[in-house]
């Protein structure tokens, strides 16, 4: 196995646009939660979520690609400016790598079909009465429809434009596997390189779903909170107010890199990815094994891969979603893995800051665990105020604390079962 290192950092967030006004609002723990102004969510049952404002691609793409930016999905936008932020900040120059060794791993998920784009359609294909009539849809659709409309909506998309913008030419991969699909993506190309089939991957997740039909699905699930509070102070991870997720949107990306080819070219170094874990409950379909032995299992594996005992751990990025379950399940999982450790040990989840990105959470919250292992410094979980007696760790409530990282845990699991953990480290004696 070689040695896998991350030396570029870009990220695309509901509290900042880029890692540094990223990274200083989680210290400082300001929420990126607000009104809905993507759609007009006034008679929507949930009017909150944490999008990302003030957004514009065009300055993270070469004037080549630009013509790509009409079938360029939002999530795509975001995955691809994350993407061009990570490789500024690793300093890498593209001429000088080579193509076919350099690859592409993204997670995401369901692409929401924008309701403007397909009204014409549907409005021709309604019969005297106002009602879809299929065969006329077949009549009239393929002329009312954009002819590229599809590649819109096609997960893969995002690795797609990232891969050709960029030149990569090596291995390419979309990772679907719900809320675990950020930090699945980072452990597969973390793999790749290891097991010397890429020499530099970018990785990561781009996510958007705050669509008012996905808006509408997952209230319709119960996974949202519905809570009459201020919209910041809505999400509350493993608070005994809990009552579910706000969902967010956004991309992170980060450059992992062959050691010696990081080290050859000078290129500045955040930290190792040194494990990778991945498992299934095998339980439910909608609900976590409540003991949480499946996320246990992914975090086992990952510091067995590691080669680091749970005791060496010293903080872990919770996935911390707000929902009554998932928070109790986590908790339950780590006393699994770290036994009496778990009661000192520090686990903080961003999300009570950025919401739920779904398939982009896990490596939004790699790019925090980088900074982490950079600055010395926990981001807090944030609106933490009542404690719930089964979720009893050490959540960093409310405030940023400053505590050397050496070794670190971050979790992700997602809907049907999915679990994912990858451990990351500073360089043992600074090499």
């Amino acid at each position: 196995m070689r040695r896998v290192v991350v030396t570029g950092l870009g990220v695309v967030a509901p509290n900042g646009i880029g890692k540094e006004a990223f990274w200083k609002a989680c210290v400082e723990g300001r929420s990126g939660v607000g009104p809905i102004t993507t759609f007009d969510a006034s008679q929507h049952p949930v009017k909150i979520a944490a999008e990302v404002r003030n957004f514009d691609v065009t300055p993270w793409v070469p004037s080549e690609h630009r013509k790509s930016l009409k079938i360029m999905g939002r999530a795509m936008r975001f995955g691809v400016a994350a993407a061009a932020m990570a490789i500024q900040d690793a300093g890498l120059d593209l001429n000088r790598i080579n193509p076919e060794r350099f690859g592409v791993c993204m997670g995401t998920g369901i692409v929401p079909t924008e309701l403007p784009e397909i009204s014409p359609a549907l409005v021709q294909a309604c019969d005297e009465a106002g009602r879809l009539d299929v065969t006329r849809l077949g009549q009239c659709g393929s002329t009312a429809l954009f002819p590229l409309w599809i590649l819109k909506y096609l997960p893969n998309m995002a690795a797609a434009h990232i891969s050709i913008m960029f030149h990569a030419q090596g291995p390419n991969s979309t990772v679907t596997t719900a809320c675990a699909a950020g930090t699945q993506a980072i452990g597969e190309a973390f793999r790749l390189i290891a097991l010397g089939h890429a020499d530099v991957m970018l990785a990561g997740g781009a996510d958007s779903r705050i669509d008012p039909l996905l808006l509408l699905a997952y209230n319709a699930l119960g996974a949202l909170s519905r809570a009459q509070r201020q919209p910041e102070e809505v999400s509350r991870p493993f608070d005994l107010q809990r009552d579910g997720f706000v969902l967010g949107e956004g991309a992170g990306v980060l450059v992992l890199e062959e050691y010696h080819h990081a080290r050859q070219r000078g290129a500045p170094v955040y930290c190792e990815v040194t494990g990778y874990g991945s498992s299934f409950d095998a339980y439910s379909i909608t609900k976590p094994d409540p003991l949480g032995h499946g996320a246990a299992r992914a975090i086992r594996w990952a510091l067995q891969e590691a080669r680091v005992d749970f005791r060496d751990v010293d903080y872990i990025n919770a996935h911390g979603t707000s929902t009554r379950l998932n928070d109790e399940m986590e908790t339950n999982a780590v006393k699994l893995v770290f036994g009496e450790k778990a009661k000192r040990l520090p686990m903080s989840s961003i999300k009570s800051m950025i919401g739920h990105l779904i398939g982009a959470a896990g490596a939004v919250e790699a790019v925090a665990l980088a900074l982490t292992l950079r600055d010395g410094v926990l981001p807090p979980t944030i609106n933490y105020e009542y404690p719930d007696p089964a979720c009893d760790l050490d959540y960093v409530p409310n405030v940023a604390r400053e505590q050397k990282v050496r070794v670190a845990v971050s979790n992700s699991f997602g809907f049907g079962g999915q679990n994912a953990a990858i451990v990351m480290a500073t360089l043992r004696n600074g090499q």
